[in-house]
């Protein structure tokens, strides 16, 4: 099943005109930044293939990524960098990401529909969804939005730092990319307040002492 348009028909039908969809992607791995989205779609817009972004393959993503381009009133994004991550945690620093996401539309919304997770500091209406990514076309299109972008931005680390191979994982903590993080230590884009990256930095002290 698809998301469909059915939360944004009734926020609609109390008077809302302008309503973004807000979604994430990147609160788990060990590395880089979160990414979040904010996606503001025409009226009965519904795309074909369209689902959370983790059950889509990387094609059927990127193709959703030009489409939804094409068809949104609007897209913003932000991000979250691993050292704000480190210094507010991570769910504070979803939270970031998502209001930059929503300075960077191209208009204000009047609404907003979120996939589990509230934003008290933005002082717009809101409603946070239960999967919602699944669940609400504008919320999965911003969660494409977000994965899309995200994995671009952790290619190109992969090129900065390719003994992590980020362009395989994207910073997940894979068998692959704890072996990686054991051999060579973090990098610059690695998130220290995340236990397995913090023992590699442990680890790497006491080889010196």
């Amino acid at each position: 099943m698809e998301p469909t348009d059915l939360f944004e028909t009734e926020a609609r039908r109390c008077g809302y005109r302008l309503v973004a969809g807000l979604d994430e992607a990147g609160r788990g791995p060990l590395a880089g930044p979160v990414v979040a989205a904010a996606v503001m779609l025409p009226r009965r817009c519904l795309l074909a293939g369209l689902n959370d972004s983790k059950q889509l393959t990387e094609a059927e993503r990127e193709r959703l990524y030009d489409e939804i381009h094409r068809r949104a009133v609007g897209i913003g994004v932000g991000q979250a960098s691993e050292r704000e991550i480190d210094a507010m945690n991570i769910l504070e620093a979803t939270r970031l990401a998502m209001g930059r996401a929503i300075q960077a539309l191209p208009s204000v919304p009047d609404y907003l529909l979120l996939d589990a997770i509230e934003l008290p500091v933005i002082h717009l209406p809101q409603r946070a969804i239960i999967k919602g990514d699944a669940l609400s076309v504008s919320i999965a299109a911003a969660s494409v939005v977000a994965k899309v972008t995200r994995d671009r931005l952790m290619g190109e680390y992969h090129r900065q730092y390719p003994q992590y191979n980020f362009q395989a994982h994207k910073g997940y903590g894979t068998a692959e990319h704890l072996r990686m993080l054991a051999a060579h230590g973090p990098c610059a884009i690695h998130r220290r307040s995340f236990r397995p990256v913090g023992d590699a930095v442990l680890a790497a002290e006491q080889a010196v002492e």
